[in-house]
């Protein structure tokens, strides 16, 4: 073959090549999609494996705080090993051992009572904690019905008040004392009257002589703004 024999069969087979090139580059660019979509779901199966082998993360229970009893431990709530005993007639057995102490007081159907738990051993009793603690009940609310509750009542005055009006001021405030309350007594200024403030520290020493007998001074007059403020307590 000549020289010009070769060159056309080169021109020929570069042609042939030229050709196949968009087959070739469309069968590496198959080719990559297909590897692509493999390691997608390569990766996707390896992670939901490794989501189901994780421990659940939970938050941690704390527990309720410990209720505190209200009264005394009995029985089996006392833990010392040995408590001072006194039975149900008074009588002390000295220092004896808790579990004796809580079987004596379940054969005499009663319970073991702790009722100075801040000695050592502390002291029990034997007694019907039932009827302890209703007894305990009744003298609290009775104590709560006796228990007064002190109020400040308030009384306001003028400084030029007629008689009429404090006298009506006056038995008030002495209804007011014999209920065990207190009085805040406000005397207010208005416009020029503060020029004549004399006038008001007069009514005040009035006001402390006439409920001298069942009534003292708790907080002496003080001035508050354009007003003078104090507080009698019954005696």
């Amino acid at each position: 073959m000549d020289a010009r024999g070769a060159c056309v069969t080169d021109r020929r087979a570069l042609s042939q090549h030229r050709d196949q090139l968009p087959r070739i580059r469309w069968f590496f660019a198959i080719a990559d999609a297909s590897s692509l979509a493999r390691r997608a779901i390569f990766l996707q199966t390896i992670a939901f494996v490794h989501n189901l082998g994780e421990p659940t993360i939970r938050r941690p229970n704390r527990a309720p705080p410990a209720a505190t009893k209200d009264g005394p431990r009995t029985n089996d709530e006392i833990r010392n090993a040995q408590v001072q005993l006194i039975d149900q007639t008074g009588l002390n057995h000295g220092t004896v051992e808790t579990v004796t102490a809580v079987k004596m007081a379940l054969e005499a159907g009663m319970d073991l009572v702790e009722i100075s738990p801040n000695t050592n051993p502390p002291v029990c009793k034997i007694m019907d904690y039932g009827k302890f603690k209703y007894s305990a009940q009744k003298k609290a609310a009775e104590a709560r019905k006796k228990q007064k509750i002190v109020e400040i009542k308030e009384i306001k005055l003028r400084p030029m008040i007629d008689d009429h009006d404090y006298d009506v001021k006056m038995r008030a405030m002495q209804r007011f004392f014999e209920e065990g309350d207190k009085v805040k007594i406000t005397l207010r200024y208005r416009g020029r009257e503060m020029a004549h403030q004399e006038i008001g520290t007069r009514l005040l020493d009035k006001v402390k002589a006439d409920v001298a007998e069942y009534a003292k001074v708790e907080q002496d007059a003080r001035f508050e703004g354009r007003q003078v403020v104090m507080v009698l307590a019954p005696r």
